[in-house]
């Protein structure tokens, strides 16, 4: 698929969870999202949101947080739990947009990829400049994290500027420098593929080499892809390891490695604790649709930002088989609507629930109610709303959602509960 056609189909997913009014409520509280114009050096026109939580102290840690292509600033706090973690733990957030056709970010060009070299990067870190000076935010806790286009501009971004990042998290991203092109085009097939393989040294290099004569510390990296991503394909998880490793000058054998929920399997470099250098998160049978619920409380706790406050309740994970899943079809012509039942045939209630499950070929979900469903077709991931998390044992829960197929109308397999597959 060309990235025209990504776009567009990206586009369609995202206006209509719009319309349907679908995507995550923002944290209640009074603070709010504001936009903040003329922070500084912008090159590339990007847009500058800003989340200051209520009650934030003196010297407030500060996480940059950047959209996926197609996105904003806005969706991406409205669709991520970010906002609500900075409420629990008052850290600022960062939410740059990009300007550009596909609203994709720079991470391709000559000038992304070095060291106050131009375009995006220039202008996001303009943005945590203008957060410092204005709000006094902690230089010693400053942090970026990002999905899929943002995922690859957090590799950038801790490149270029290890100076001024402590730490990482990339979620479906690519390595540094996967993404480079000469020829003006903002695409790299290749690297989406998985197709781009170096040496640790070679990876590492690269990283070096974005910021000539620095040797001070570099900053620390989590990495998240799940198996099934064909967008940017798993093997980038791989590379990007064997990157950042490097960079810390790392074994490639992992110092840890567990099972902190069904279908993760992380990995730990240099250390085995929370905040290990480097720590990559596998997850099997996921698509491009990360991050999904919990998993940014575990960024957070990355970063260490969790410290001082309560500990976040993790998403509960219920034993293989325990959820049985209803799913009743009305089709016609060009289109059906599908209404889902969820049981929770377990002995512990849930607070939230991410339903995974698999379309047929030529259906694409256009429209849904009680849930969000991402992306339109394929696999998809149906998650809870601000009202429905909670299912109690032995209770249900149902959403719907709209669709169209191209003649094939068999009905949805392969159903998992956060993570756990149901009977």
């Amino acid at each position: 698929m060309n990235l025209r056609a990504r776009i567009v189909g990206a586009l369609i997913a995202a206006a209509t969870l719009l319309v349907a009014g679908l995507i995550a409520a923002p944290p209640a509280a009074s603070a709010q999202l504001t936009e903040v114009t003329g922070f500084g050096t912008n090159p590339s026109n990007l847009r500058m949101h800003l989340y200051v939580p209520d009650g934030v102290g003196s010297r407030p840690p500060l996480l940059v947080a950047v959209h996926y292509c197609t996105g904003s600033g806005p969706a991406f706090y409205s669709g991520t739990e970010f906002a609500s973690l900075a409420d629990r733990y008052k850290f600022i957030v960062i939410y740059p947009s990009a300007t550009r056709s596909g609203s994709c970010f720079d991470v391709s060009s000559p000038q992304a990829l070095r060291h106050d070299g131009g375009s995006d990067p220039v202008g996001i870190i303009s943005m945590v400049r203008y957060v410092q000076q204005r709000y006094g935010s902690d230089p010693d806790r400053t942090f970026v994290t990002g999905a899929s286009s943002g995922g690859m501009m957090t590799n950038v971004l801790l490149g270029d500027y290890p100076d001024v990042f402590k730490a990482g998290a990339a979620y479906m991203g690519v390595p540094f420098g996967c993404f480079a092109t000469t020829d003006g085009s903002s695409w790299n097939s290749a690297c989406a593929n998985g197709q781009i393989t170096k040496t640790p040294q070679q990876w590492g290099d690269l990283v070096r080499a974005a910021y000539p004569g620095y040797s001070g510390p570099r900053p620390r990296m989590q990495v998240w892809h799940g198996t099934e991503d064909s967008t940017l394909r798993y093997p980038n998880f791989q590379e990007e390891i064997k990157q950042w490793t490097n960079v810390h000058g790392l074994s490639q054998t992992p110092s840890r490695t567990d099972q902190p929920q069904a279908n993760w399997t992380r990995t730990r470099y240099g250390g085995t604790g929370t905040t290990a250098p480097v720590e990559a998160i596998s997850l099997q049978g996921v698509g491009h649709n990360l991050p999904m619920g919990g998993m940014a409380a575990a960024t957070i706790a990355f970063f260490g930002l969790d410290s001082g406050g309560p500990t976040p309740t993790p998403t509960p994970t219920p034993e293989p088989g325990a959820c049985r899943v209803t799913y009743k079809m009305n089709s016609w012509s060009t289109g059906f609507t599908a209404e889902v039942t969820i049981a929770n045939t377990s002995s512990a209630p849930l607070s939230s629930w991410a339903l995974g499950f698999t379309l047929p070929a030529g259906q694409t979900v256009t429209s849904a109610w009680n849930a969000t469903i991402a992306p339109s077709g394929g696999q998809v991931t149906a998650r809870n709303v601000s009202y429905n998390g909670t299912v109690a044992p032995g209770a249900s829960v149902s959403f719907g959602f709209q669709a169209t197929h191209t003649g094939n109308t068999s009905a949805a397999s392969a159903f998992s509960l956060n993570g756990a597959a149901c009977g």
